[in-house]
């Protein structure tokens, strides 16, 4: 349902336009209009029957509210289409009309306007998801050395960099890039089978009529009709859905690291932006609170396209019908996420200081693992676990440093000298191949331009 107040803070406007009501008439009209031409090529159709059917397939010749109405009755849009499209061509040549929609069933031009629509959309997906992908490239580059807690179960683990963090980010948008490429081959392909997929209307002519068909509208030519198997439009919908799950898991880092108690990165400032109606002090995150919001509702949406797979026969009932509007949702969906994350992290606001101070929050504890490791090939793996661990509940229940501890502690002294000991307390020296694996995602990225 449109709403003027919600629908430009959930999506976007340019993914909107391609599927409102006038993008969805446009589509069965381009496909009404290509199948007229390609008849008359073909010698089905008189050519001016062609060119005076083609001259009237635009949108804005037509009445949205009655169609509207009249899919009560008629169960589709394409039914009321078609009766309006023959009447506008007969005002013009009677016997034009005669041949609207020739050889065609209702589902070939939905699917096929679909399709159309489906293509429109990905072309301004990609590139959106390519400039969130270099934002992202930027940002693991620039920070590839800022070192901050890594957190699992909500709690500190080992020093990381915030460019590991980011190039995780990165990693994943580089998989949906591949796969939204991917997937243009088997989902941007013709519809086209008559009333039971036999193209019987046509017939001996059908194949040829929709080998051209697929030329004229530049779609793939699929092997069979496929009125009533649906995995492309689940798979469309399956690939959305995973995008938008990645871009809620980057929502998802953002707006904890904006918590007032960890304060490491925050979403760009704006005048007006993130504020509250009572409390002045505020800065919530609220992009990274829409895009979960879209990582809520996309699941079902995509649950939706795959229960409607199971359809009856050769054409379904109530199936085919639920996806009409799952699909242009999610759609809209990542179309809003994308800009509101690539805004995000394009002007991401990294408190540096911040996070070097909150390693220390735990008075050392995050680098237990180095002090074992290091007491390993001296005391044996179970002991130093054992020691360290033992350690690191004195440290917490005495409030003192890790390294006070381990100091006072013989079996730790003699095997580690204390210039020993007090670098392995030097975050930037404990993060393994955090620099590497940084460098591996943006050589990725950049190998997959």
């Amino acid at each position: 349902m449109a709403d003027a107040l919600l629908d430009r803070l959930f999506g976007a406007p340019a993914m909107q336009a391609i599927f409102d009501e006038r993008g969805r008439l446009q589509g069965m009209l381009d496909f009404e209009a290509a199948l007229a031409r390609v008849e008359a090529r073909l010698g089905l159709i008189p050519p001016g029957a062609a060119e005076a059917i083609a001259a009237c397939c635009r949108a804005e010749r037509f009445d949205i509210e009655v169609l509207g109405r009249d899919a009560l009755l008629a169960g589709n849009t394409a039914i009321p289409l078609v009766r309006q499209l023959t009447r506008i061509v007969a005002e013009q040549d009677v016997t034009a009309a005669t041949h609207v929609h020739f050889g065609a069933t209702s589902q070939d031009a939905m699917d096929t306007g679909l399709v159309l629509q489906v293509r429109s959309a990905l072309d301004w997906l990609q590139p959106a998801l390519e400039r969130l992908a270099a934002a992202a490239a930027e940002q693991a580059e620039r920070h590839r050395d800022t070192v901050l807690p890594g957190r699992t179960w909500m709690q500190h683990a080992l020093p990381i960099t915030f460019g590991l963090k980011i190039a995780g980010w990165l990693d994943a948008l580089e998989r949906h890039r591949q796969r939204l490429a991917e997937l243009r081959p088997r989902v941007l392909v013709l519809q086209f089978g008559g009333a039971a997929g036999t193209l019987a209307g046509l017939h001996p002519r059908g194949p040829a009529v929709a080998q051209a068909l697929a030329a004229e509208l530049r779609l793939a030519l699929p092997v069979l009709p496929w009125h009533t198997q649906r995995d492309r439009i689940a798979e469309m919908g399956a690939a959305l859905a995973l995008l938008v799950g990645t871009l809620g898991k980057i929502a998802r880092d953002v707006s904890l690291l904006m918590q007032t108690d960890v304060g490491e990165a925050f979403e760009p400032a704006a005048p007006g932006k993130g504020g509250s109606s009572s409390m002045p002090h505020k800065r919530n995150p609220v992009s990274s609170a829409v895009v979960l919001a879209a990582a809520v509702r996309a699941p079902g949406l995509a649950a939706t396209l795959l229960a409607a797979m199971v359809q009856e026969h050769e054409r379904g009932l109530g199936g085919w019908h639920a996806e009409w509007t799952a699909l242009p949702e999610l759609f809209d969906l990542a179309a809003g996420a994308l800009e509101h994350m690539h805004q995000v992290v394009a002007g991401l606001e990294v408190d540096a200081a911040r996070m070097r101070a909150n390693l220390d929050a735990t008075q050392g504890q995050i680098l237990a693992e180095a002090v074992k490791m290091a007491l390993v090939p001296h005391l044996g793996a179970p002991q130093a676990h054992a020691l360290v661990e033992q350690a690191c509940r004195s440290a917490a229940e005495q409030r003192r440093h890790l390294r006070e501890i381990l100091g006072t502690d013989a079996r730790v002294t003699a095997a580690l000298p204390s210039e020993t000991l007090e670098r392995l307390f030097d975050p930037a020296q404990y993060l393994g191949a955090s620099a590497e694996l940084v460098a591996g995602a943006l050589a990725a990225y950049r190998l997959g331009r």
